[in-house]
């Protein structure tokens, strides 16, 4: 599991941090360095969204490092937005009712320009 991070300009003047995250799943194995990238990468960030190409599989570990980014963004007068998911993951997110939690785009250009 990789993540990478880049700026682009938002919506207004705001500039928006793009997490890439590489990897096929997001579970135990792995979730206590994404958590820490993730939360390292976004401080001082606001307006996160998290690029989920490739990941086809994500268990209760990596749902609940997602929340807890998202908590940390909350606590910024900010959000984090979600684009790129696979069926496979979409389908858990939408069992799990965690769409109603995030806001998930297919499009990370359109995940950006929600922040305007």
């Amino acid at each position: 599991m990789e993540l990478s991070a880049r700026t682009v300009a938002g919506g207004g003047t705001a500039e928006v941090l793009v997490l890439s995250l590489r990897g096929e799943s997001l579970d135990a194995s792995n979730v206590a360095a994404f958590k820490e990238s993730a939360l390292a990468l976004s401080r001082g960030h606001p307006r996160v969204v998290l690029d989920m190409t490739g990941l086809q599989f994500v268990d209760s570990s990596g749902l609940g490092a997602l929340i807890s980014c998202l908590r940390q963004q909350n606590g910024q007068r900010g959000d984090l937005r979600l684009c790129h998911m696979s069926p496979a993951v979409r389908a858990l997110f939408e069992l799990m009712r965690m769409d109603r939690v995030f806001r998930i785009f297919d499009r990370c250009d359109d995940a950006v320009a929600s922040f305007a």
